[in-house]
């Protein structure tokens, strides 16, 4: 692998970008075992699996086949980004990391992570666009173990009587037709998440990039194009104020109270969708002009990171290629509300439950948010992007006044 940057240097300076906290993470010091068998360390960031969870048997379960013992710990999706530093930075990584794909490159720029051309690993069944979250530099740092990402989630009792046909509804401007329907008939219109965070970014960019605008030109008109679509809809009543500060979770909760038509959220809320007071429906964002809007992938890549003794990488593959082998691979998708990232593994899913045929044609499409050979550079654009939507959505700037302002803000942060 090919470190133009010192490894304990680029850590160091990782370690800063996700601002760890000053408290030092204890790390054990022991080397791992290199005899024949021993002790594999797995580290997730699903804390909410028990050990006697059908996850963690599965991990066990993949360890027994190679021959070794796994030792499974579960982290928060940020602490763990914080452990995996520190420990590589202490030489003390664990053989096995799931780690939230836009974390790869962080990893990667820092030197903790093996590639798979160095590993051997095989990702030619992997979709490309699903990949595409897990490479930096031309190079491929890991496996995808499942994608989420969004759509939109339909009330078809209040459409029914505001007289919207949602077959119609397959561009902007069509779904703002259907919003006008419905405010016509009193009813509520689409509910997201616009908060200054990366959530804001993360719901805006299907509208971004839906309407053919690129990351590195943030202030171009298909950029202001979009935020004006979702400015126009505030100021016509079409979605709620409350947007500015919703969450992906208060958002939902607004839609879940039955006075909206639309919300645009993620696979993860299908369990809560089966939940709900009436009949609901999904549909992928429309594109501007029509189509599938590409919307940002979230989910984890299976990562094999540097060790001291490269003789381990032969069982750490063997344990990444089971987690991710046909089977296992369904098991886990379905047990994580994923959609694979394997065709054959996504036709599956569809067959056994038809609703996920609207969220694998929604991953299909979708595109990483470090895509575009980003990397490490989309943190320092997405802040400005997400600070823009709140600034036209509160009235403070016009959308091309907002947008400009982010563009200063991205290059200067980014050169």
């Amino acid at each position: 692998m090919t470190r133009s940057i010192p490894r304990g240097r680029a850590i160091g300076a990782a370690l800063a970008a996700v601002a760890v906290a000053a408290t030092a993470v204890a790390c054990s010091t022991e080397s791992p075992s290199t005899e024949a068998g021993g002790t594999y360390s797995i580290w997730d960031p699903y804390p909410q699996f028990t050990d006697d969870s059908d996850w963690v048997r599965l991990l066990k379960g993949c360890g027994t086949s190679a021959g070794v013992t796994v030792e499974r710990t579960g982290y928060d999706t940020t602490d763990l980004t914080n452990k995996a530093l520190l420990a590589a930075q202490q030489g003390n990584s664990p053989d096995v990391l799931i780690i939230d794909n836009p974390v790869i490159s962080t990893l990667a720029e820092a030197g903790t992570l093996t590639t798979t051309d160095e590993t051997n690993l095989d990702v030619s069944a992997m979709e490309p666009n699903l990949l595409g979250a897990g490479q930096s530099g031309g190079k491929t740092y890991g496996v995808p173990i499942g994608a989420n990402t969004l759509a939109l989630y339909y009330n078809k009792d209040l459409l029914t009587e505001a007289g919207v046909d949602i077959t119609t509804v397959t561009d902007w401007p069509s779904l703002t037709a259907a919003l006008v329907k419905v405010k016509a008939a009193g009813k509520k219109g689409i509910t997201f998440s616009a908060i200054g965070t990366e959530e804001g970014s993360f719901q805006f960019l299907p509208w971004f990039w839906g309407a053919g605008a690129q990351l590195t030109a943030l202030d171009a008109p298909p950029a202001v194009v979009a935020l004006t679509l979702w400015s126009d809809w505030l100021a016509a009543g079409h979605a709620p104020n409350s947007v500015i500060n919703n969450t992906q979770t208060t958002s939902w909760q607004e839609f879940a109270s039955g006075d909206y038509a639309f919300s645009e959220n993620g696979t993860w809320q299908l369990a809560n969708a089966a939940k709900l007071d009436f009949e609901y429906g999904i549909i992928p964002i429309p594109a501007r002009a029509g189509g599938t809007a590409p919307a940002p992938t979230g989910g984890e890549f299976i990562s094999i990171p540097v060790q001291r003794d490269t003789g381990r990488y032969a069982t750490s593959k063997q344990l990444v290629t089971c987690l991710t082998s046909g089977d296992n691979l369904f098991t886990t998708d379905t047990t994580l509300s994923y959609i694979a990232p394997v065709a054959a593994v996504q036709e599956q899913q569809v067959a056994a439950n038809a609703e996920l045929k609207v969220w694998v044609d929604a991953v299909k499409a979708a595109k990483g948010r470090t895509g575009d050979d980003l990397g490490t550079r989309y943190p320092r654009i997405s802040e400005p992007l997400w600070t823009a939507v709140q600034s036209a959505l509160s009235g403070a700037q016009t959308p091309q006044e907002a947008l400009s302002a982010a563009q200063r803000a991205a290059v200067s942060a980014t050169s």
